[in-house]
């Protein structure tokens, strides 16, 4: 019995990890394509994980929110924070700090 246990639980935890991964991954290319179009520069090619929640969406099913940070640059001389927001696997927002624009 307690086999079947551990064996489920292992099983719940890399179906969690491969979940995570998947939106990690949409996240990234998300901002990647929006740095891309305010001709910002996506420093260091990661979003990081800042907080998760379960919400339900507009349907009422639960999913797990996500809020990922991420750093850019629009000179290339400094470095803005910028934030994303998931639900699932669907991008609720993105929002970047104020920045200089360059001239």
């Amino acid at each position: 019995m307690i086999d079947i246990f551990l064996i489920t639980l292992l099983l719940l935890i890399g179906f969690y990890w491969i979940q995570a991964m998947k939106a990690r991954d949409v996240a990234f290319m998300a901002v990647a394509r929006y740095c891309q179009k305010m001709s910002v520069m996506l420093l260091d090619e990661y979003v990081a994980l800042n907080g998760q929640w379960l919400k339900r969406d507009e349907d009422g099913v639960l999913k797990i929110w996500r809020s990922y940070q991420f750093e850019f640059s629009s000179t290339g001389n400094e470095r803005y924070n910028g934030k994303i927001i998931m639900l699932g696997h669907k991008v609720l927002s993105i929002q970047l700090e104020p920045y200089r624009i360059q001239e």
